[in-house]
């Protein structure tokens, strides 16, 4: 993997194996971060006081970190429980020579206990991370009787890393989210929106400034009015040939890549 500066002077790094950067270049890896994932979710559930938090993937681990940083920064009474898989466990036990960003320096310690350890843990934070498939994991989520509140779905696009977009795959999501959990993701293709909606879920637009869409799916339709909300039914009348991502359809995804 190679290090790459990013826009807003964070760095990221580019997977040769998915052919694809772990962050926007032009976006900046932590302000993609806070911008499109961080912000909004705390914004819908700034009520509450104990959030689960779902991140997928862990990655680099700047959403984890930001969630963090934005804590910290807006001196929040808050406390977190933060549950993470990643298939990449060699990717994890570097992070603690990462070149992160001065903004996440106060978590160093933090940074060096998830990439030994695997977990960190004080009064008010609790982080989780699981080596292996996310799938496998979503299952063990369920099985434990853990809600989540906020998912930051943010692995590889559906291109490379289709499992982790389709309509089944939302339909664990669903299985483990809070009746006024949020969703938060950069896609705003229509085979994911149509893969979260057909999991009864309300699909919105989110256009940040200066950046580019993303989306927002709630299991309510309770939410600001700064986000559009998007007629999923209007899109497929519109588009008779536009359908979800399915499980079924992977052996075909395999066969066009190969």
């Amino acid at each position: 993997m190679n290090l790459e500066l990013t826009q807003d002077g964070s760095y990221t790094l580019y997977s040769k194996e998915f052919n694809q950067h772990y962050h926007s270049i032009k976006d900046g890896a932590l302000t993609e971060s806070l911008i499109k994932h961080i912000i909004p979710a705390f914004e819908y559930a700034k009520n509450k006081k104990e959030l689960n938090i779902l991140d997928i993937c862990y990655g680099l681990g700047y959403n984890t970190l930001a969630t963090l940083y934005y804590i910290e920064k807006n001196n929040l009474d808050i406390k977190v429980n933060i549950y993470s898989p990643e298939f990449n466990k060699e990717l994890i036990e570097s992070l603690n020579y990462f070149k992160y960003p001065k903004e996440l320096d106060s978590f160093k310690d933090i940074i060096n206990s998830l990439s030994e350890d695997f977990k960190y843990s004080n009064a008010d934070i609790n982080i989780e991370l699981y080596n292996g498939d996310a799938r496998v994991y979503l299952e063990n989520l369920k099985q434990r009787g853990l809600d989540i509140d906020i998912v930051y779905q943010d692995p590889f696009s559906s291109d490379v890393n289709y499992l982790l977009w389709t309509k089944e795959y939302f339909g664990q999501i669903k299985d483990i989210l809070k009746k006024d959990g949020i969703i938060t993701t950069y896609s705003v293709a229509t085979p994911v929106r149509l893969s979260i909606y057909e999991n009864r879920l309300k699909v919105y637009e989110m256009v940040p400034k200066n950046f580019k869409k993303s989306t927002i799916a709630l299991a309510t339709e309770d939410i600001d009015k700064r986000y559009k909300y998007i007629d999923m039914e209007l899109k497929k009348q519109r588009n008779k040939a536009a359908a979800a991502l399915s499980d079924k359809d992977i052996k075909n995804v395999w066969r066009e890549s190969t």
